[in-house]
C-alpha cells in the first residue's frame, strides 16, 4: 500500500448504538433521515456498498455487486463528539468522557477567564450557535464582552464580532482558554466562533478555529515517526492539535475539502491523507435540515466519482464518520450512532462484508498494518486485500 485517503463525513452516522438511550439518542439514525429526502442522490456511495452495510436503512437500495469492502463500526469510547470520534478512528479509546457543562461553566472558570482576557463574559449556558449571536450579539458589540457558551458536547465556545473585537484577538482569547482548561475542566475543544453583520442579521463566518487537547499517541504519530507522510485536510489539524501531522491545509467547505484532497492525489507521497468534511454536521445536522444534508451528500457523491477516477495503483480510499447528528430528531445535538466504513481500491476485494465491528479504531489498526508499522488483532487488512 502506498497511499491511503481517509475521508470523514462529519456526523454521517447510521443508527443508534445499544447505549444510545443513555445519551438521549434512542431512535437516532442520520443515514435514514437523510436518505429519505427527495434530494438524496448518491449512486456512487450506493455502488460502493453503503446500503449493504449491517443495519443500513433502505436496504432495498443495496448494490448487487458492491465495489468496496464495507462495515458498520461501533464507538467504543465514552462520548459522541468530534474529538472523541476522530481520536478513536486514529486508535485512541477514551474510557472517560470529556467534561460536560449543562448548567454553564463554574464561576471560578469564568472569573479566571475574565481576569486573563480583561473582558467580561455574557451568556455562559448551553446554546445554539446561531441563536446565541442573535440573542447576545448586540450586547457583545455594545459592551465589548465575550459570548461564552457550550452545548451537549464538551466545548468552551467564544463568540465575538470580527469587526469590533478582531479575529486575532478572538483567537488569542481562545488560546488563553485552552491553556486554562486542563485537568478537571479539560474540555475536548475550545472553539472560536466569529461573526459579522448588524443586528438582527448576524452571520457566523468561516473563520472558526478549534483548539483541541493534545491526544495520546495516535496512528498519526506512528506514521510520522516511521517516516510516512500524514496530511491533514480541513479540521484534522485542529482536532489533533497538530500532533503527528506532517502537512495540512484548511478548507472553506465540503467541496473545497474534496478539491484539496484531489490536489494531494496529484502529489507523490507515501502515507495517509486524512480529510474531514464538516459541513454535513455544522450546516445541516445541527440545524435539523435533512434536505440540506441530503443535497450535501449528493454533492459529495458527485465529486466522489472524480476522486475515484484520480486514484492510482497502490491507493486505498476509506470513507467513514465520527458520530451521528440526526436532522429529524427534536435535538440539534450529536447522536450516539454506529458509523459506516467503505474501503475501495485496486488492492481491495470488492463486496467483502465485514459486518459490525467493535471500534472505530479498527481503521487505525488497518492503516498501520497497511504500512507495515504494527499488526493488531482488530485490523481488517487481511480480510479485504486481494489475495
Amino acid at each position: 500500500m502506498k497511499r491511503i485517503f481517509l475521508i470523514v463525513l462529519d456526523s454521517f452516522g447510521m443508527g443508534e448504538l445499544p447505549d444510545a438511550q443513555s445519551y438521549g439518542d434512542a431512535g437516532s439514525d442520520t443515514l435514514a433521515a437523510v436518505a429519505a429526502s427527495r434530494f438524496f442522490h448518491a449512486p456512487r456511495l450506493a455502488e460502493l456498498g453503503l446500503f449493504n452495510i449491517d443495519g443500513a436503512a433502505f436496504s432495498d437500495r443495496a448494490a448487487v455487486r458492491p465495489r468496496a469492502a464495507f462495515a458498520r463500526l461501533a464507538e467504543q469510547s465514552a462520548g459522541k463528539d468530534t474529538t472523541t470520534g476522530h481520536w478513536e478512528i486514529a486508535g485512541v479509546v477514551l474510557k472517560k468522557p470529556f467534561p460536560l457543562y449543562p448548567n454553564g461553566f463554574p464561576d471560578a472558570v469564568i472569573s479566571e477567564f475574565e481576569q486573563k482576557t480583561g473582558r467580561k463574559v455574557i451568556c455562559n449556558k448551553p446554546y445554539s450557535g446561531t441563536d446565541v449571536i442573535f440573542d447576545y450579539g448586540r450586547e457583545q458589540i455594545e459592551t465589548g464582552a465575550l459570548i461564552v457558551y457550550t452545548s451537549a458536547d464538551s466545548v468552551f465556545q467564544v463568540a465575538a464580532h470580527e469587526k469590533y473585537i478582531g479575529l486575532e484577538n478572538l483567537y488569542r482569547y481562545c488560546e488563553t482558554a485552552r491553556e486554562m482548561l486542563r485537568g478537571e475542566h479539560g474540555v475536548g475543544r475550545v472553539i472560536a466562533r466569529p461573526y459579522l453583520g448588524e443586528y438582527p442579521h448576524f452571520e457566523r463566518t468561516r473563520n472558526r478555529h478549534d483548539y483541541s487537547l493534545v491526544p495520546p499517541k495516535t496512528m498519526l504519530n506512528q506514521l510520522q515517526e516511521s517516516g510516512f507522510s500524514c496530511i491533514g485536510v480541513g479540521k484534522i489539524y485542529d482536532i489533533f492539535a497538530g500532533s503527528g501531522i506532517t502537512e495540512h491545509v484548511k478548507t472553506k467547505s465540503n467541496a473545497d475539502g474534496m478539491v484539496k484532497t484531489m490536489e494531494f492525489m496529484e502529489h507523490d507521497f507515501t502515507g495517509l491523507c486524512f480529510t474531514n468534511l464538516v459541513d454535513f454536521d455544522m450546516l445541516y445536522g445541527h440545524r435539523n435540515d435533512a434536505d440540506g444534508y441530503a443535497k450535501a451528500i449528493s454533492e459529495f457523491d458527485a465529486q466522489l466519482a472524480a476522486l475515484i477516477n484520480q486514484m492510482r495503483e497502490g491507493d486505498m480510499l476509506m470513507i467513514t464518520a465520527d458520530h451521528g447528528c440526526d436532522p429529524k430528531t427534536v435535538s440539534t445535538d450529536h447522536s450516539r450512532e454506529y458509523v459506516p466504513m467503505l474501503a475501495y481500491g485496486g488492492m481491495v476485494r470488492p463486496g467483502v462484508n465485514l459486518l459490525t465491528r467493535g471500534s472505530f479504531g479498527d481503521i487505525a489498526a488497518t492503516v498501520l498494518a497497511a504500512f507495515g508499522i504494527e499488526q493488531k488483532e482488530n485490523s481488517f487488512l487481511d480480510d479485504i486485500l486481494v489475495k
